[in-house]
């Protein structure tokens, strides 16, 4: 670990000097692709400089504690001794996790896609409450949230909506969102108190960015139409809706959000490369779909992953067994706990499978 270490810091510290190269500073490839590296090495490269010094220390405190001292001087020294044994304990595990393979995609902004499932109104209904949530979320953690295309029922529900977050480890944390999420409550649209079960799916895909994925004008096909409210009513007297369509994939994407056909086409294609994209990686998971399946899920928006319990107060992620009698702060965004189990679930299987190779 310790040699692993090391070479993370002469890297590091290489990064450094080519950032102050002149040639690289006139490079916007390289000096985007540099500092991004160096950013991604910082936080393992400071807990190994911390780690370095507290063994110092520590080697130091034991030499004093070989000398002849009196009995002030050595508890003295021993509690420093026993501090910084508890200081590399603790610094040693957080290079652990720090070492442990990183998602490429975790730094990345995500486009989010919820439908309404099972359950006809009340689904599209659920579906408009996890937008809500979501939305919430990316406020507490400084997020900017831009909708990119959204069809709604009669009572206001989304029969399908699509957003894009927008912020700096968006990826990391809501990628453990992708599945479909149960809902169980008396829906205003039952007049005699019966529980319905209802289902909306979500899916959770990195951003492509467009060096990643290439578009030629002569693979898509553009159409445009009116904008349209529920139930088909026009709200939009002009074509200022797009629909772009993949011919080689058959993907289609469509935008009618904005009052700017040319807004719409670029927030159209954005949802298609990014589709395009979590086709192609759904193929490369394919190939090793022998391998041993994550506990946290494989991201496909059939497993159900989640119930949310209206009588009790009750929400259940089914994939680590975590329950929380708090729905009301959950519907409200307060998903931080559930996040944070969900992401130390992944490390320790992440662990686990450093352990057995």
């Amino acid at each position: 670990m310790l040699d692993r270490l090391q070479s993370l810091a002469d890297r590091y510290e290489k990064l450094s000097e080519l950032l102050c190269d002149p040639d690289v500073a006139s490079d916007s490839k390289k000096l985007r692709d540099y500092s991004k590296e160096q950013s991604d090495l910082q936080p393992a490269f400071e807990a190994y400089s911390e780690y370095k010094n507290v063994m110092e220390e520590l080697e130091a405190a034991k030499m004093m504690q070989a000398e002849k001292l009196d009995d002030e001087m050595k508890e003295m020294v021993k509690m420093e001794i026993d501090e910084l044994s508890e200081r590399q304990a603790h610094l040693e595990e957080k290079i652990r996790l720090l070492l442990l393979p990183k998602d490429p995609n975790d730094d990345k902004n995500v486009i989010v896609e919820i439908r309404g499932a099972a359950g006809g109104d009340e689904a599209a209904l659920f579906a408009s409450d996890l937008y809500r949530m979501y939305t919430r979320y990316a406020d507490t953690q400084g997020w900017r949230v831009e909708l990119m295309d959204v069809n709604t029922n009669d009572l206001g529900g989304f029969k399908e909506v699509i957003f894009l977050i927008n912020g700096r480890g968006a990826y990391s944390k809501m990628k453990f969102e992708s599945g479909a999420h149960r809902v169980q409550r008396i829906p205003t649209t039952e007049s005699g108190g019966r529980i319905h079960t209802s289902t909306s799916t979500v899916a959770v895909m990195p951003e492509a960015e467009d060096f990643e994925i290439e578009i030629h004008d002569k693979d898509i096909r553009v159409d445009t139409f009116c904008s349209s409210g529920a139930g088909g009513q026009s709200v939009n007297t002009t074509k200022s809706a797009v629909r772009v369509t993949h011919v080689p994939t058959g993907i289609v994407a469509t935008c009618q959000d904005g009052k700017s056909q040319n807004s719409n086409k670029d927030k159209a294609l954005k949802v298609l490369r990014t589709r395009i994209s979590d086709l192609k990686r759904q193929e490369e998971e394919a190939k090793y779909s022998g391998e041993r399946k994550s506990k946290v899920g494989t991201g496909d928006r059939s497993e159900r992953i989640r119930t949310y319990n209206f009588p009790q107060s009750r929400v259940t992620d089914h994939r680590i067994g975590l329950t929380l009698h708090r729905l009301d702060q959950v519907m409200n965004g307060d998903i931080t706990e559930i996040i944070s189990a969900l992401s130390i679930a992944e490390q320790a299987e992440l662990m686990e499978r450093r352990i057995m190779l």
